[in-house]
This record gives structure tokens, sequence and C-alpha cells, in this order.
């Protein structure tokens, strides 16, 4: 799913770190300086105004995985455990403690006087609430891939919650814990089996965290305040307040924070923007390396000889698949589409992360990273493809970023090369896109990821697990079960191992196509302090104040 760092000093926004290239901008309004205290507590600072053309598909966390919906999630829901503004290692949070109490079963004791914002306990049961209707509601757009492991969820008592593993030893249990699956919700207000309505919700005040939703339009304004109720372990808010506002033109976004009528802006900005934002003395940019990747999606059944096709052929539709990677130009993308805020991908874990490889460059193109057109075209003549392939390949500029009809103008002209593709270029309006992508609409479409949390684990298990959030149809038994290895190995260097070995098979099957990885950028204003970016992948609003 989400987001963005770079190191911290002073704390301004918290947001993820080795996601997306997120921009954050911080503009110059506002007076005043706030001070902060561990858990709730009143804030202080002036009420902020927040900018982003995301958009939200449910603030249910059972109904969405998209970084628009989770950082909304991250202001108003607690979690077992999160991380603190800093660092990426997690910690508890409403939860006093947690441990595994034998292989197979991890014991979390909660805080005492837990509430929600409308008076409700929050107790184990919740808990087990929270976790079981994730597993039920299963929604294709939701997170609960991330639950693969999970066997059941018992609550002996009031602050109790045993978790039952179907593996043992689970090495991203307690991140498992503070990422989309987690938010904990009220079982008075969330229904058991259905995705509940982001009005009833916010009418239910069913919050627990830093914030408390005051007002709720859909994609257009949020307005939060402090929840001086809060009882985790991540500090109270340093401002009274922040409004989020949310642009459907791009250009907007960039003309307010220029000008000074928002605090933040972050989502998304083209590459020219961000570099015309850099002459404005009004607002600084700062970046640094990021864990976003871009790529492109087949669905194994309705692409080209896909298996419900009439052509259905799958050594036909393997060919489809490597041809489309000899011929890609990852550098072009990177230098003239992106002017290197983002950088070249080869394989499906980013650099950075331990057990990250490139066998992409080996495999396709040249062998060294750039297209060869002449392979492509063996590789689809020894099939026997007849060319030009017809392949319809969907985008997303709303969600992905204005950049992105660049972007996948340069990957249809890519793939052309050659006369070897007829690519059909098609863009829907995201909460449309992200129902289509998992009904089987799309034979080829663009996503990005922004990681859940700082394990090369979120870039394999919610991708090519069996019952994974692409839907795409991709079943590979050796890699899922090798998914299944790594997730429990405890010597680091066998789950080193393990986690290149699934690499490699993906690259050979190509479920993806992955194209560039993130470079994370900031622009802060000198009347907004910080607004920096960590290696949580959550994007927080508490710590936001003005000087």
């Amino acid at each position: 799913m989400s987001l963005h760092h770079s190191k911290r000093g002073r704390l301004g926004l918290a947001l993820g770190a080795f996601g997306a290239s997120a921009l954050l901008l911080a503009g110059c309004a506002g007076g005043g300086g706030g001070t902060s205290s561990s858990g709730g507590g009143e804030a202080a600072g002036q009420p902020l105004i927040v900018g982003t053309t995301d958009k939200i598909t449910s603030i249910d966390p059972a109904g969405s995985y998209d970084n628009g919906s989770f950082a909304v999630m991250n202001q108003i829901y607690p979690f077992l455990f999160n991380s603190q503004y800093g660092t990426a290692d997690v910690t508890p949070d409403i939860a006093e403690s947690g441990e595994f109490t034998s292989p197979t079963e991890y014991t979390v004791k909660l805080k005492d006087g837990l509430k929600f914002a409308n008076g409700h306990d929050l107790t184990a049961s919740d808990v087990k609430f929270t976790f079981d209707r994730q597993v039920k509601i299963a929604d294709p757009n939701g997170p609960s891939s991330l639950l693969g492991n999970l066997e059941s969820v018992a609550a002996p008592d009031d602050t109790t919650v045993v978790f039952t593993l179907k593996n043992p030893n689970d090495q991203t249990w307690e991140q498992i814990l503070s990422s989309p699956a987690g938010p904990i919700v009220d079982e008075e207000v969330f229904s058991a089996d259905a995705v509940t309505p982001d009005d009833d919700i916010v009418k239910g005040k069913a919050f627990a965290g830093q914030y408390v939703i005051d007002s709720y339009k859909v994609n257009e304004l949020i307005s939060y305040k402090p929840n001086s109720d809060y009882k985790g372990e991540l500090p109270a808010p340093e401002n009274a307040g922040i409004s989020v506002k949310y642009y459907a033109d791009p250009s907007n976004l960039k003309l307010d924070i220029a000008n000074g009528d928002i605090d933040v802006a972050y989502r998304s900005l083209s590459a020219t923007d961000i570099d015309d934002l850099s002459k404005n003395d009004k607002v600084k940019i700062v970046d640094g390396p990021g864990g976003e990747i871009r790529y492109i999606v087949f669905n194994f059944d309705t692409m080209p000889y896909g298996a419900t096709t009439a052509e259905a052929d799958p050594a036909k539709a393997l060919a489809v698949r490597q041809a489309a990677a000899d011929l890609i130009d990852r550098d072009e993308l990177s230098k003239d589409v992106y002017k290197g805020t983002y950088t070249p991908l080869y394989s499906f874990v980013p650099q950075g992360l331990t057990g990250a490889t490139e066998p992409l460059k080996e495999l396709y193109g040249d062998g060294n990273g750039k297209p060869d057109a002449a392979k492509a075209k063996q590789v689809l003549e020894a099939a026997g493809v007849t060319t030009p392939v017809q392949l319809n390949l969907q985008y997303n500029g709303d969600h992905y970023g204005p950049s992105s009809g660049d972007e996948y103008a340069a990957v249809k002209s890519q793939l052309e090369e050659g006369g070897l593709f007829t690519v059909s270029l098609q863009q829907t309006e995201w909460v449309q896109y992200a129902k289509d992508r998992t009904a089987d609409v799309y034979p080829a479409y663009q996503l990005g990821w922004f990681p859940d949390y700082s394990d090369a684990d979120n870039y394999l298990t919610p991708f090519f697990s069996k019952d994974n959030f692409l839907v795409n149809h991709y079943d590979n038994a050796e890699v899922q079960q090798l998914i299944t290895t790594q997730a429990t190995e405890t010597d680091p260097a066998k789950r080193e191992e393990e986690i290149g070995k699934i690499q490699s098979l993906v690259a050979n099957d190509l479920s993806t196509l992955p194209l560039l990885q993130g470079t994370q950028i900031a622009v802060v204003g000198s009347g907004v302090d910080g607004a920096t970016l960590d290696g949580s992948f959550k994007f927080r609003y508490a710590p936001l104040n003005k000087q």
C-alpha cells in the first residue's frame, strides 16, 4: 500500500520512509508554535491546512488498501503496535506489551481504561472483532492478504488478546499489527461482515487515535481535531487541528502551496512542478531515498492469450510478458519523465532493503538494463505469437500523479518499437479504477506501491501469495511456499537467500513488470516546523506546527 522518508530533526510531518515520492510541501502560513507530550492531553499551536490530490476509497480499514485512505486511518484509529517518529521500528501503542508465548501464539496485553471518542470501552473484544472481520470480509480492495498467517484470535479477558498463527515465529507479525490491516475499530459501530460506510463511522465517532474527525466530505474536505483521550504512545498533536483539502487538479495544488494558501501539500505534483517550486524562496525542497515502486500488472486471465480468452495459451501469454520486459527502457522513464525523482527498478523489492536483488536486469533486454527489440521479436516468434500484439493498458493520473500520462505514453512508445505491440492507452478515475482492476476489467494496468512496513516481505506476500491483493490470478506453489518459509525463518542469512529465490522465480513468471523506484521529496516552508519523513510509512499530522 503506503508511503516515504528522510532523516528527522524537529518534527513537522511524519510520512512513511521507504514509501513513495509523495511530494510534501509546507507553506508559509501562520504563527504560533506548539509543544508536545506523550499520549493524549491538550494540543497547542494553530490549526493547519493540508492539500492533496490523493483520493479516499474508504475509511473502513477492511475496505481500502491505498495511500489516500490510510492517510486518514493513521490519524483516527489506534494500533496495537506503532512506530515512534523518526524510526521504522515498531513498539507497543495501545498495547502494554506483546510477545510470543509459544511459537504459534502471540499474546498482547492492552492498556487499562482505553476508550473510543464516543465513550465506548476499547477492549480485547474490539481487537478480536477487528481482525476477525478483516479476514471474513476479505474485500478485494482491502488489506486482508496481510493476515494470511493468522489462524484465529481469542480474547480471554478484557485486556488480553491471543493471536494463533498458522506458521511459527513470524518475523513480521509486529510490523503487520502496525500496518493497514491493524487499525482497531469499534465493534458497536462497524459491521462484522461488510464494509461500513464512511458516514456511519463518522457519525458513530468510532475514533481512538490522535485525532477525531470533526467534519467529513469525502474527497473534498476533512476537518480533524486532537483527541484528548488518546492513550497510545505517540505524542500529543502540536497543532490545534488539521483541515485536509482534496484537489482534483494538481495545478491548483501547486498554485495554493506556492502562494502560501495552504500549509502542507503532498501527493502529487509533477517533476516539472517540483522543479518550478524549487525556485520559490517560500519553500524548501528536501529529498532522500524512497521505497515507492511503480509497475505494470498483468491479469493472467484477460491479458493476451490469458486463461479466459478465446486464444488461451500459457506459453504465448508468458512470451507476451517477456517481450514487454525486453522492450521497456527504465532509464528513459526515469530521466525524461521524472527528471531523476524516480530511478530504474529491476526487481520486485526496491534497492536499500535487505534481500533486494536485480534479476530483471540480467534476464531481459540487453542484459544490462537497456531494451532489446530484436530479443523481444525472437521471444514472440519462438512462441508462435502473431504480431503486433494488441494490448489494452490502463493507467491512472489522479492517484499516481500527473506525470503518469507522460510515463505511459513513453511505455506505449517503447512497447510499439519494431511493430511488436499495438498499445491502447486508457485512463479511469481512481475510485472506479480501484473497483475495475479487481473485477478482471483490465488486461494490463498501472499500480504503485507504498509499503506498509520496512521489510522485503511487504513487497512479496501481498503481491505473490495465492490470495494476493492484485487479484490477477497468479498462482505459483513454489513461490507461495518460499513466502511462508522466509516469513518464519529466524536465521537472517537463510531468510535473505529465500527472499532472493522468490525474486528470481517471479522474474521468470512476470506477474508484474516493475518500472521505477521512488525518490522521496519534501518541500518545507518557513512557517511550518519540520514536515519531515521517516521510516514508518505513515503519514501523520500530529507533529505539524506553525512558527
